[in-house]
């Protein structure tokens, strides 16, 4: 009630914000006669006279003003564009270290140019990070003829430039790129021998385009440098193969007979504990099984009792009682794979090897400590003692990469077979990743699964988050045009406010609110109803799906 009242006397937290830089906006609109009377050469000059001021001890927030109204009038004479004031807030706000949320077509990309040109000034090097090289190559090109009028180097970072080039992009002014080049370049710079080496000078000032994507949908993706393991153990993938396609062939069986009964239990309205645990069988033997997801889809409130019931399970350490049917249990999640006993047992009578790897350090002991052995015996047992222990660890490791594989990564979603080679896809663009592998064994799976040569397995050398490597920055901000959404999120994860920026005109699209279906079934029932009315009007569609597989099957 009382935050309510509050809210109507002095409006709401983003209305505040908007209304304390007015008078910044203001100020910026009287700069506006004064700079046109400037000369080109005059207008040039404001650069160096900022830095001078700044060395002399004013602050970037005192030069902003006079700073962005130079860029309006660079702007105006050199693209003939003119920042309107509602993208003069946008520039206020990034500098600020926030996010601007602002529509599609409010110029975010001209609004990005006033705080990188007023940041630029401390020498420090600012970025722009983009979602793809295509637009970065094109805004560095673009609003690179505003800086460079104005006396700032440009720079730019794409896929296939060679250190010298990396080097010379980084030590510009401002310098854009995407944020796999910036991560990846952070991580090969700390695998350097010497500080001359490296590419980068710091991390000052990021603007993040699409920061919704880059900072909350990708968050925890982990860019990973690999490299050679230092013994070749490729084949080990052809050799357990056969093993893993048994294993699968017995779970599946167990998980057709579960399916059976819950089917059968649901259908009599029978959903006790009993049924929940037969799911939770399911769930953890085969996650992604179409009937099991099916049922999930048409009984929502199945879910929550699965999990509510997993939860207490695992409290009381009663899951492995649950598990001890299955051969190996899958957590989609983690994307992480478990041989149960049962499963480890028929691994092992394959005779190719002992699946149970050896507490070292206690059988190591015993030879150690036994007084009938003499010193070349011991010697001879502990190094049979660390083969036994590699070959059970390669041969358990290549098997579970191989259930990963099996279980968890599929065809045509996740990845694509191509003229002989498995070509990661990136699950948020749904682009092709050529020469992207995947580490510790997984890459090497899933060529054995499907039955291509494998390669060299690679190990991680290095590797880091987009959520660690932009939380370095001495001060971020972001522009998107849906952050709102997110805002807690970016609050809490980086400490970042949203500001939402009014469209210079009034908006008149209207916006319908989300359409709701109970299952997968009925909405694209509803998608493909609603394609064949516009088609038969005459307009186009637009179709996104979030895989390959699914633009296949509305197709």
């Amino acid at each position: 009630m009382i935050s309510e009242f509050l809210r109507r006397i002095f409006g709401s937290k983003n209305e505040r914000e908007l209304r304390s830089m007015i008078p910044i906006v203001d100020r910026i609109n009287q700069l506006e006669l004064e700079m046109k009377r400037l000369s080109d050469d005059q207008l040039r000059a404001k650069t160096a006279e900022f830095k001078q001021r700044l060395e002399n001890g004013e602050s970037l927030d005192e030069l902003l003003p006079e700073a962005f109204a130079v860029v309006r009038e660079t702007s105006v004479r050199v693209l003939g564009l003119r920042p309107f004031d509602v993208q003069l807030i946008g520039g206020i706000v990034l500098h600020k270290g926030k996010i601007a949320e602002m529509k599609t077509g409010e110029g975010k990309t001209l609004v990005a140019t006033m705080p990188l040109y007023l940041n630029a000034l401390t020498g420090k090097g600012v970025h722009l990070v983009t979602v793809n090289d295509y637009l970065a190559k094109r805004d560095a090109e673009w609003m690179g003829s505003i800086y460079r009028f104005l006396g700032m180097s440009v720079g730019v970072v794409v896929h296939g430039m060679d250190d010298i080039e990396r080097k010379k992009a980084y030590a510009c002014d401002i310098t854009y790129g995407t944020n796999n080049e910036f991560g990846f370049d952070y991580l090969r710079d700390n695998m350097k021998y010497s500080l001359d080496e490296m590419v980068q000078r710091g991390f000052y000032y990021a603007i993040v385009d699409e920061v919704d994507s880059i900072l909350i949908d990708e968050a925890r993706t982990p860019l990973i440098i690999s490299g050679p393991v230092e013994h070749k153990v490729d084949k080990i993938y052809m050799e357990v193969k056969p093993l893993v396609l048994t294993l699968r062939k017995k779970q599946a069986g167990i998980i057709r007979k579960l399916l059976k009964e819950v089917r059968e239990r649901i259908s009599r309205g029978d959903i006790d504990e009993e049924t929940i645990k037969m799911l939770i069988q399911i769930k953890r033997g085969d996650p992604k099984n179409p009937v099991f997801l099916n049922i999930l889809a048409d009984h929502p409130g199945l879910k929550k009792e699965m999990s509510k019931l997993e939860g207490l399970l695992d409290i009381q350490k009663l899951l492995p009682e649950l598990d001890k049917e299955l051969y190996c249990v899958i957590d989609e999640q983690s994307s992480s794979v478990d041989l149960t006993d049962k499963g480890i047992k028929l691994l092992s009578n394959s005779g190719l090897g002992d699946f149970v790897i050896p507490d070292i350090d206690e059988e190591a002991r015993k030879i150690q400590d036994d007084p009938e052995l003499s010193e070349h015996k011991k010697m001879e047992k502990l190094r049979e003692l660390e083969e036994r222990y590699v070959r059970a660890s390669e041969l358990l490791h290549a098997v579970q990469q191989l259930i990963r594989a099996y279980w968890l990564f599929e065809k045509d979603v996740h990845y694509v077979v191509k003229d002989g080679q498995v070509i990661i896809v990136d699950e948020f663009t749904g682009r092709m990743m050529p020469g992207r592998r995947w580490s510790d064994g997984l890459h090497q799976a899933v060529e054995a699964k499907e039955g291509v040569k494998v390669a060299e397995e690679n190990q991680t050398l290095a590797t880091i988050t987009f959520q660690n490597f932009f939380r370095m920055y001495e001060k971020l901000a972001g522009m998107t045009g849906t952050a709102d959404t997110e805002a807690a999120e970016f609050k809490s994860i980086y400490n970042l406010d949203v500001v939402v920026i009014p469209t210079h005109r009034k908006m008149i699209r209207i916006d319908y609110p989300d359409v709701i279906y109970k299952t997968e079934k009925e909405k694209f029932r509803a998608v493909v109803q609603e394609i064949k009315e516009l088609y038969e009007k005459g307009r186009p569609v637009l179709v996104g799906t979030v895989s390959i597989e699914k633009s296949e099957m509305l197709s």
